[in-house]
């Protein structure tokens, strides 16, 4: 036992986890704040709750081990709000608020609402610190959780508004377990059993593939997967989470399978024999909306981590729990030489070869107001080799997972869940962990308008993203539906429900202390880029693209 306060305790046991920034709104621990600057922890101070808490998550993602997130507790249930995208995509954020005293409930105190359930949907643990005795062994419980299994958000409320309770003195256990300073904090080994079972029913299937997601990505087994692939001839598609795992110029890689795909991708799945899971979901994303594969039309290997997942939407023929990259490297070593399956994998690249040539003259267009597509072609051709993408939800998720191609091995694609706005405040999440390295976010007008404020806090901090805004100035992707509502004759006002004013995001970047570059022809993006990436400050590429340019339809 040490003799020390809950602040104290709070800041060097962030600083033993190897946690480097703390993004914030005030205030809850004050004095834990005051406290990180002696251990040299960043604090960013954030302009809402929500966009604080997208970037721990960005952060958390990037890093491999948790972020954090800290507000006072008037702000607690907009934490939570932005918890959901963590909790969507496994990642392991931990929420630390300030809480309601007892003896101030039922009776109307000035902005106090009982919003401690509002955490139970978007955690894996929330727990209440009502003093400061409780802060060390709390605290290791929120690394614990989430960092172990799957990893998912976490929470503490402090007793106070600003936690003031659990700041004082006490007699406190004053270690840390930095085993859970990272994730996959275990490795768990599969059953050899299974293992065995499973490269059984790889050997015998006559079309296999390997649908590749994010808990693949999260145990850093993309040399595992290519390995296995190459080993026993297996196309691999991916899901969003999963991208980059595999280049996107290796021959076995058909590229993104799901509702935001490519059309390739949906048709291997749905020719093949064997569909691998791989440290992936089968939800409806992955699956387009579960007709990828059909119920009963393959069999189905699930490799997981979480027991719980094994066979949640279709009936499997080997289950196998354990870490991505341990299970694979155990599957490598079993396997032996694979058989050949050059027509079947002919008949996958047959498929990406069509859609690459039904895409090509828009991948290759001159047209202005610019196509989304061009726009990722010229992203794909300036990528540094060690870049780090990272998308928006709705059709910035859609142009650059299927469009964007990524064929460094060092190259990384992080996305968000399904949040729109996420993709700039989660890039500042991204940045902040991997200070060296390229970060693009790449999002719409309609993501960026969500959280524009957060430029001042990147010109604040010297946080030297580089942001590319697809400015279409519309919702696009609402446009079907909305057109349907019409029954498909919009009328003249129709506009009113999906389009904005023409907005240029590169003159509010310069006004927010930020570089603005707007580009209007395909011929300027290569320029901006290296301008872009070559600034040492922060800079938003205004890319003035067609509201009317829709994605292909996937296959199925």
């Amino acid at each position: 036992m040490t003799v020390m306060t809950g602040s104290r305790f709070v800041a060097e046991a962030l600083h033993g986890y190897g946690v480097t920034h703390v993004f914030f709104v005030p205030g809850t621990m004050r004095r834990a704040l005051v406290e990180m600057e002696d251990l040299g922890i960043n604090r960013v101070l954030c302009h809402s709750e929500p966009a604080a808490a997208y970037m721990a998550d960005g952060y958390a993602r990037a890093a491999r081990r948790p972020g954090v997130v800290m507000a006072q507790s008037v702000g607690a249930s907009n934490v939570a709000t932005g918890l959901r995208d963590a909790y969507l995509s496994h990642s392991p954020v931990i929420a630390i608020t300030g809480g309601p005293y007892p003896e101030t409930r039922y009776r109307h105190q000035y902005q106090q609402i009982e919003d401690f359930p509002m955490f139970e949907a978007v955690t894996k643990f929330n727990a209440v610190v009502e003093r400061a005795e409780r802060v060390p062994d709390l605290m290791r419980q929120a690394f614990r959780e989430a960092t172990t299994g799957t990893p998912q958000p976490v929470h503490l409320r402090m007793l106070g508004r600003g936690g003031e309770t659990v700041q004082g003195e006490g007699d406190l256990d004053a270690y840390i377990e930095p085993e859970y300073s990272r994730y996959p904090a275990e490795r768990p080994e599969p059953d050899m059993t299974k293992v065995r079972q499973a490269i059984e029913a790889l050997a015998a299937a006559e079309r296999p593939v390997m649908v590749v997601g994010g808990g693949a990505a999260a145990s850093d087994a993309g040399s595992e997967v290519v390995k296995l692939a190459e080993l026993l001839s297996i196309p691999v598609v991916t899901s969003l989470n999963g991208k980059g795992l595999i280049p996107d110029d290796h021959p076995l890689c058909i590229g993104v399978v799901g509702l935001y795909s490519r059309k390739c991708a949906n048709q291997v799945v749905s020719n093949a024999d064997l569909v691998f899971f791989v440290g992936s979901g089968t939800d409806s994303l992955v699956t387009n909306n579960w007709k990828q594969p059909r119920r009963g039309a393959a069999t189905v290997i699930q490799l997981n981590i979480n027991p719980s997942e094994i066979g949640r939407n279709y009936p499997v023929k080997v289950g196998l729990v354990g870490d991505a990259k341990v299970t694979l490297s155990r599957m490598i070593e079993v396997a032996g030489s694979g058989k050949s399956r050059s027509e079947w994998v002919a008949k996958a690249q047959s498929f990406l070869s069509q859609w690459r040539t039904e895409v090509e003259p828009h991948y290759n267009s001159d047209v202005v107001p610019m196509r989304p597509e061009r726009i990722c072609k010229e992203i794909t051709e300036f990528l540094p080799e060690d870049a780090v993408v990272v998308a928006c939800t709705s059709h910035a998720a859609i142009w650059s997972g299927t469009m964007v191609d990524l064929k460094g091995p060092n190259h990384r694609y992080i996305r968000c869940a399904g949040t729109l706005g996420w993709g700039f405040p989660g890039a500042i999440g991204v940045k902040c962990a991997l200070p060296d390295k390229p970060v693009l976010a790449f999002t719409g007008d309609g993501g960026m308008f969500y959280h524009l404020s957060e430029l001042e806090t990147c010109a604040r901090n010297g946080i030297n993203l580089v942001v590319l805004v697809n400015n279409n100035h519309a919702l696009a992707q609402t446009t079907t539906n909305l057109y349907a509502a019409y029954g498909d004759r919009p009328r003249d006002r129709a506009h009113e429900m999906w389009v904005f004013k023409d907005v240029n995001f590169a003159k509010i970047a310069d006004e927010m202390g930020c570089m603005g570059i707007r580009v209007t022809h395909p011929s300027e993006i290569q320029g901006a880029l290296k301008t872009a990436f070559a600034a040492n400050r922060p800079v938003v590429i205004d890319a003035v693209s067609d509201k009317d340019v829709m994605p292909g339809k996937v296959w199925g």
